[in-house]
């Protein structure tokens, strides 16, 4: 017996009240752009699930694509019957025959107040029935096998797999942020971790040519081509940093160098930011991993803007983070041999609480704001779409994000 389809369950868009709708309505858009390797598959969304019609597809390799897509809290195989009683009981005897293991356990949930019968007479009824047709014993508390019936006014759902999905909200909900993006391990997972929260991602990125390999570029495009899976066309933004870089180690001392780089990478990025329409700007920082990531760094760096800066990184360690980047599929790509600007000009002994007038003293010594506008105005951009790069229309013309 081939399952007829997949329920998906909402999770967070259940807290949802007048603007549920919405949520509802964007997250079927992503799951049908998802989808559209699989030409025979029906998505249908209501207010409480959305499913997805299997026809002959393979139901793995949809659950497999439906897993990555934000918003889903987990997926169903279910079958689907008439709500009449006796076929409800062979649907689920039939199901319970193609399991392995000896206990089960009977959850239902009726939706359709009319069903003539409760929620726990129903259960009560599939249990007996069970019991009596199959070699299965009842487990309430820890059962081999959970046999689920959702009760819905058009249908019976009888399922006994589900699948956890992403989680968060559908992708586009929650605006666009420009994401600061280095090419090491922490970057792609905050930029993973903001996907899942219904935020369209931009990137940013600090090149110090010559210092910097064009490698890293490389690097970064491969990252992207991985977040494709989430988001099927992010826009990279290239900085060339070199000449405000050199200015700073000029007239900076040492200890305050990584502190006045970073917040002019974050007057630059706010430049970018607005003039992309970017309503946040996002780092891979973690409280207390390096210097500049301790409190008072960030309270000095912080200072030069009144932008939302977004660390979704901040309580993680390492550990975590590389995890998570082994799952989405970032680490192997993270850890090729490329440095970045930070790393390569990294002083021997960092400033880890860094006053915020010193730092406007280090910066009173040189003339920094040209510098930043010619670092926004000479960009250089890149769109990765589905895993390939696109050609802008006119040679480094900014492009739009959807």
């Amino acid at each position: 017996m081939n399952p007829d389809m997949l329920m998906i369950h909402y999770g967070e868009l259940s807290t949802k009240g007048d603007n549920r709708k919405l949520f509802v309505n964007q997250l079927a858009r992503n799951i049908r752009h998802a989808l559209k390797s699989f030409p025979t598959l029906k998505v249908e969304a209501s207010r409480d699930h959305a499913y997805v019609e299997l026809h002959e597809e393979d139901a793995s390799s949809v659950i497999a694509r439906l897993q990555d897509v934000s918003g889903i809290h987990s997926i169903s195989i279910v079958f689907k019957s008439d709500k009449n009683l006796d076929h409800i009981k062979n649907f689920a005897v039939e199901l319970l025959s193609k399991e392995t293991g000896k206990t089960f356990k009977v959850n239902v949930k009726r939706a359709d107040k009319s069903f003539p019968m409760s929620s726990y007479e129903l259960a009560c009824a599939l249990g007996d029935y069970c019991l009596d047709h199959t070699a299965f014993t009842v487990d309430v508390h820890h059962p081999d096998v959970n046999l689920d019936v959702d009760v819905r006014e058009e249908a019976a759902y009888l399922s006994c797999h589900d699948f956890l999905g992403a989680g968060g909200y559908p992708l586009g909900m929650n605006g666009k942020c420009l994401t600061l993006l280095s090419g090491g391990i922490d970057s792609p997972v905050a930029a993973y971790l903001l996907l899942r929260r219904g935020i369209r991602i931009e990137c940013i990125h600090f090149a110090a040519p010559p210092y910097t390999s064009d490698a890293v570029i490389d690097k970064l495009k491969d990252i992207l081509k991985i977040l494709n899976t989430y988001q099927e066309d992010i826009k990279l933004n290239v900085v060339p940093f070199t000449e405000l870089q050199l200015a700073i180690y000029k007239n900076v001392d040492e200890p305050y160098c990584i502190t006045i780089m970073r917040r002019m990478m974050f007057r630059i990025a706010e430049g970018l930011a607005k003039k992309e329409h970017c309503l946040a700007i996002a780092t891979g920082e973690s409280v207390g991993q390096v210097a500049s990531q301790t409190l008072p760094s960030m309270i000095a760096i912080n200072d030069v803007t009144n932008f939302p800066v977004l660390r979704p990184m901040c309580t993680m360690d390492k550990l975590d983070s590389i995890a998570l980047a082994e799952k989405i599929g970032t680490y192997p790509i993270s850890i090729r041999p490329y440095e970045d600007c930070c790393t390569i000009f990294k002083p021997k002994a960092p400033k880890t609480k860094p006053q915020i007038h010193d730092c406007e003293f280090f910066e009173s010594k040189f003339d920094w704001k040209p510098l930043v506008e010619k670092c926004i105005a000479e960009v250089k951009s890149y769109l990765l779409v589905d895993g390939e790069e696109k050609v802008f229309p006119e040679e480094n013309k900014p492009i739009e994000n959807k």
